[in-house]
């Protein structure tokens, strides 16, 4: 897909928010600063900073990682093509066989042979109750994988899972180095070794991750040849580091974007994504527990004034993960701003409001904590909005900032605003968020929503390959959504990078680009998902 270059600035990601673009004035090891000769170096500023890099726990499970390849990986248009593999695989027995023949001309950064061997290491491992990896349940369907001489890896799975070729884009790591440690504590964690077109160089937990383009890369070597990974958790400082030429290029929320408009020297490139912003409604809280609070809630937030006024209008309503311009999404399940009907769902349910206006039942006050992460203004400024509307409807929600270790041994009663969204299939973004058996699962299913119809709906639409009954269980799933809404899901965001205009994403000259994005980033989002072929602009050439 081709990024959307914008003269004014709209929208942006917050968790996992990161910046790029050509060498800094600033940045140690650019080779030209200002105007000279080409530029080999690039920064990156980053919001947080990855708690590992090993793909056995979970980075680089949906591609682009930069540091490791998948057997698979999207292009531009986020189709299905050949990386580690020759060709897409081949699919028998009714789609419950995979066969990929890989390329024999890989290796690992540390110069040994990748093989078959390590796809089946990885994959086991993966499944291994042993591995803390959040992310097993994405894998369920994976009965077996075997490894047919060195050059031919077969898949064999429990029932067809029409997305599992999607998941073999995950990244693949060397046998012969994480097979040798612990795999949940060991050096490999965070000194990875891989295939990609990255290595890293250098870890300062806290403040900046390095790299430097891998040589011997099977896909030709990077024109980018170093770049670091600054991380910078607050919003205003990210930007202000951008303005001082500390950092190239950075995605930030609208009103600081928006002050790079009238800046020549960038261009701002708009990214559609499956990225959402949502309140967590916990199970175990008596207020946000409640099924006719729930169900106020959602209509007594107004999600057109967050798009126009937070969001600047680069982003839509979200009524559940699935936006509402995806085929999956379920006609009919948009919920109107109803300030009244919201009223009217709480009186006769019998919370009837205090003095001072707040709703209270059986001696319960209609109040509870919403949690947001500190530094990002996109969850702040959703969170103010949300408690605004929600106190119109007589419930009282308490604002509060936090770190993720201040949050999450509080996520079981008090709400949080979260983030999350994948792109693809369905499955990539309902079974984490609401299957109850992930209740209290680290950041799956946050509120510890319980829906028997919902989860019978996950496992139906899961389980098969027959377009038809998948669109009708997760149109269950989207309407069960509606009668008792665990979440309420408030805006789906466009995210917008600001960078340097002295790169084309090939060497004949064509524009950046970008993908369609998930909410979480990693080192590959933006218009550098593709930095490994990224060329340096010849000089004549002008910002269009």
């Amino acid at each position: 897909m081709a990024a959307r270059p914008v003269r004014r600035a709209t929208a942006a990601l917050i968790t996992g928010a990161l910046a790029l673009a050509t060498a800094a004035c600033t940045n140690p090891g650019s080779d030209t600063a200002g105007t000279g000769g080409p530029k080999d170096s690039a920064v990156v500023g980053i919001a947080y900073e990855p708690d590992t890099l090993s793909p056995l726990l979970g980075y680089g499970k949906d591609g682009n990682s930069k540091i490791f390849d998948g057997l698979l990986a999207f292009d531009a248009d986020m189709k299905l093509r050949p990386a580690l593999a020759r060709t897409l695989p081949h699919i028998s027995d009714g789609g419950l066989t995979y066969t990929y023949t890989l390329r024999d001309d890989v290796t690992f950064s540390d110069g040994a042979p990748f093989t078959s061997k390590d796809v089946v290491f990885t994959y086991r491992t993966i499944l291994d109750p042993k591995t803390n990896n959040p992310s097993r349940t994405e894998l369920d369907a994976l009965k077996s994988v075997e490894a047919v001489g060195d050059d031919t890896v077969v898949f064999r799975l429990k029932y067809p899972y029409a997305p599992f070729a999607e998941r073999t884009v995950h990244a693949i790591a060397p046998e012969h180095v994480a097979a040798r440690q612990d795999v949940n504590t060991g050096a490999f964690t965070t000194h990875p070794i891989g295939t990609g077109p990255y290595v890293l160089t250098g870890w300062s937990k806290g403040e900046k991750l390095t790299f430097k383009a891998n040589p011997k890369y099977w896909n030709g070597a990077p024109a980018v040849k170093r770049f670091t990974m600054a991380i910078i958790k607050d919003d205003d400082v990210r930007a202000t580091r951008l303005r001082a030429g500390d950092l190239d290029g950075a995605i930030l929320p609208p009103n600081l974007a928006a002050g790079f408009q009238n800046d020549k020297a960038k261009r701002t490139y708009a990214a559609r994504t499956y990225d959402y912003r949502t309140v967590t409604l916990p199970t175990h809280n008596p207020v946000a527990g409640d099924t006719a609070v729930r169900r106020a809630l959602d209509i007594a937030v107004d999600r057109q004034t967050m798009v126009d006024k937070i969001l600047e209008g680069a982003g839509k309503p979200a009524y559940g993960p699935v936006p509402t311009d995806s085929p999956w999404f379920a006609q009919g399940t948009e919920r109107r701003h109803d300030l009244a009907g919201a009223q009217k769902i709480l009186d006769e349910a019998g919370w009837k409001p205090g003095p001072d206006g707040v709703r209270a039942k059986n001696g319960v006050r209609a109040s509870f904590p919403l949690w947001y992460l500190s530094g990002d203004k996109l969850r702040q400024d959703h969170a103010l909005a949300y408690a605004s509307d929600a106190r119109k409807a007589g419930i009282e929600i308490k604002t509060q900032a936090g770190t993720w270790e201040v949050i999450e041994p509080r996520m079981k009663t008090d709400a949080v605003l979260a983030g999350g969204g994948a792109p693809g299939d369905p499955d990539f973004d309902q079974y984490l968020l609401l299957k109850s058996t992930l209740a209290g699962d680290g950041f799956n299913n946050m509120a510890r929503y319980d829906n028997k119809a919902v989860d019978r709906a996950l496992e139906d639409g899961r389980r098969t390959n027959d377009p038809a009954k998948r669109k009708a269980a997760y149109d269950t799933v989207q309407r069960e959504l509606v009668k008792n809404p665990g979440y309420t899901f408030l805006t789906h965001i466009d995210h917008l990078y600001v960078v340097n205009d002295a790169w084309t994403s090939d060497a004949k000259g064509a524009p950046l680009t970008t993908q369609v994005e998930p909410h979480d980033h990693g080192l590959a989002a933006g218009p550098w998902w593709n930095v490994e072929a990224w060329q340096p602009k010849k000089t004549g050439d002008t910002k269009k």
